[in-house]
């Protein structure tokens, strides 16, 4: 199974987003607002960084102050992990274990295409593994005798 398969999965292509040069405080808003864990950092439509629930814990433990203080760029991950839609989703799941991330943001060249999960991963693998099940019980089903 292809990343371009879990995004078709997924089927959302909305990508959330923030601003080098917003706050940890309107970041933490907009992740309560859409139920998510994590945005890109965009700046004039170009990827600047990834910035996770994880990224404002530690930045609130390091600065020691309030939300409202810090900003985006002084926490964000400035290189994340990427992956193509080519890629092999057993080679995101690895990149995810190995580095112990949630998310990777996939780029199709320079172009951002899009964000999974490792729940968007279980959910496509699951639904595949399903499909296979499922044409299994077909052959078996008409199995010569």
């Amino acid at each position: 199974m292809l990343i371009r398969e879990i995004l078709a999965v997924k089927g959302s292509t909305e990508i959330y987003s923030a601003k080098p040069d917003e706050t940890i405080a309107d970041v933490v808003k907009r992740m309560v607002q859409h139920n998510i864990g994590s945005l890109v950092v965009l700046d004039k439509a170009v990827m600047m960084g990834y910035i996770t629930e994880r990224d404002v814990m530690r930045g609130m433990a390091a600065k020691g102050c309030s939300l409202a203080e810090i900003k985006v760029s002084e926490i964000m991950d400035k290189e994340p992990f990427v992956c193509a839609p080519e890629d092999s989703v057993d080679y995101a799941r690895d990149v995810m274990t190995k580095n112990r991330i949630s998310h990777l943001v996939v780029m199709d060249g320079e172009k951002l295409i899009g964000v999974i999960s490792l729940h968007d991963i279980a959910k496509a693998s699951l639904k595949y593994a399903h499909y296979e099940n499922e044409l299994l019980k077909r052959y078996i089903k008409h199995w010569p005798e």
